[in-house]
């Protein structure tokens, strides 16, 4: 059997991999209807279709995962937006798959654990990655021409890019021996590279979530990687919040402030 990566992997099973994940589908599934809203107007930046609230985006992922030394990987591709959802409930934003669509290019490294994915699970993190959201009119294709991600859209408005904050990516064997399914999670930086496009919140946004969990049967291998096509996923937008040893310090230095301006005050009783 080929082994797509190259070191086994040590003390850890399959069973605690599907116990993490399991944990994992709970925590989205228990909070999926208290996602943080937003409304996009593709009208806004002359794209054919209607504005509309959601608080997710569903994704359909065509990529390419290419194996490098040293547990290494690089992985480029597009998410095709095909929907959104608003509480839970999945709909079709008018317009969206035929007048205009948009997709998510990008690019990302990282590192695995190592072994042979369809034997044992792996497990990695990314160091780094790049995207871009565009938005076009008419419809597109997406596919591969060879290992090569490809899209057929044309006429492409860049809406928003971004890059890593932290992310997560592993493969669990199916258990015949031979095929494995690969997931990722992704926390990335938003910039709204045109303003009109993002109606609300105002300041929008500046956090993007994704993840991505694939069949068996969306993952080709090739001689050096793979590719995942059409595999499934989402996206969801967030505010970030600061971390507590900034609030501890913004605090001190707010209370420093206070006690400067009371030693200035006069002392009245004088």
């Amino acid at each position: 059997m080929r082994t797509l990566f190259p070191c086994p992997i040590a003390a850890l099973g399959i069973k605690h991999a599907a116990v993490a994940l399991s944990l994992a589908a709970m925590t989205a599934g228990a909070t999926a209807a208290n996602l943080p809203q937003f409304t996009f107007d593709p009208t806004a930046v002359g794209l054919a279709g209607a504005a509309f609230m959601a608080d997710n985006l569903l994704i359909s992922n065509y990529s390419t995962v290419t194996l490098g030394t040293g547990n290494s990987f690089t992985e480029t591709g597009y998410l095709a937006i095909t929907s959104a959802q608003l509480a839970g409930s999945t709909f079709l934003p008018a317009g969206l798959g035929g007048s205009y669509g948009m997709y998510i290019a990008f690019t990302g490294s990282g590192t695995t654990s190592g072994g042979d994915p369809a034997s044992v699970p792996t497990f990695g993190t990314l160091s780094s990655l790049s995207y871009t959201l565009y938005g076009y009119n008419g419809s597109a294709a997406f596919g591969f021409s060879g290992t090569t991600p490809i899209e057929s859209a044309s006429g492409e408005v860049a809406l928003a890019a971004g890059t890593l904050m932290n992310g997560t990516v592993v493969t669990i064997p199916s258990g015949d021996g031979l095929t494995f399914s690969p997931s990722a999670s992704v926390k990335a930086s938003v910039s709204p590279l045109m303003a009109a496009f993002f109606v609300a919140p105002t300041p929008f946004y500046d956090l993007a979530m994704t993840a991505f969990s694939n069949t068996t049967s969306q993952v080709e291998t090739f001689d050096g990687g793979f590719l995942i096509r059409q595999g499934g996923g989402s996206i969801n937008f967030a505010s970030a919040v600061p971390e507590p040893s900034g609030s501890v310090l913004l605090l001190a230095g707010m209370g420093a402030v206070g006690f400067m301006v009371r030693r200035r005050r006069p002392d009245s009783s004088r």
